[in-house]
């Protein structure tokens, strides 16, 4: 079993902090999903049963939309569910295959930080401009690309240090039950 399986393994049993943030944004991605499809079961009852369209649903489940992609790059990087190009690594030794993880990480980390901090300006920007339909800040937006981006950094850096204690360890030996998985 890789490492960070086993690390994942002991996270979802372990109920700190992070267990806690995890399940917050469990929690609000699969909300969020929730009422984006009422919202757009709704608007499609109102247009084809009652002739009446509702001016704001459609940009609202585009907004809700948004926001779940963006805090969803989060939950794919913490269940490692992102596409990787694995031809490569899967060839390499442990301790290769560590090290390009962690030059993988420090590129995703600079790309979601520069896309984070055009995000913020735009945050700030945009702040007196408003979504037609729905009537709210656009800065509101822009935040899902800030947080989403943010948080991917996060994930990344605690990936990074996962991979630099690996090597410090060196390559972990698998039991016959761990073969198997």
């Amino acid at each position: 079993m890789c490492i960070y399986c086993t690390y994942i393994k002991y996270m979802k049993d372990k109920k700190g902090f992070i267990y806690y943030f995890n399940h917050i944004e469990e929690l609000l991605i699969v909300s969020a999903f929730a009422l984006m499809v009422l919202v757009i079961f709704f608007q499609v009852i109102m247009r084809y049963v009652f002739n009446n369209s509702l001016y704001w649903s459609e940009e609202l489940g585009k907004f809700i939309f948004v926001w779940i992609s963006w805090l969803g790059i989060s939950l794919g990087e913490r269940e490692g569910e992102h596409i990787k190009i694995t031809i490569l690594t899967d060839r390499l030794s442990f301790k290769m295959a560590q090290l390009a993880n962690i030059v993988s990480n420090i590129i995703v980390i600079i790309i979601c930080t520069t896309i984070g901090y055009y995000a913020y300006t735009l945050v700030i920007s945009q702040m007196s401009s408003h979504y037609a339909g729905i009537k709210i800040s656009m800065s509101y937006g822009y935040l899902a690309v800030f947080l989403g981006c943010l948080l991917m950094s996060i994930r990344d850096v605690a990936s990074t240090i996962r991979s630099v204690k690996a090597l410090m360890l060196g390559e972990p030996k698998l039991s016959g039950g761990e073969m198997n998985e």
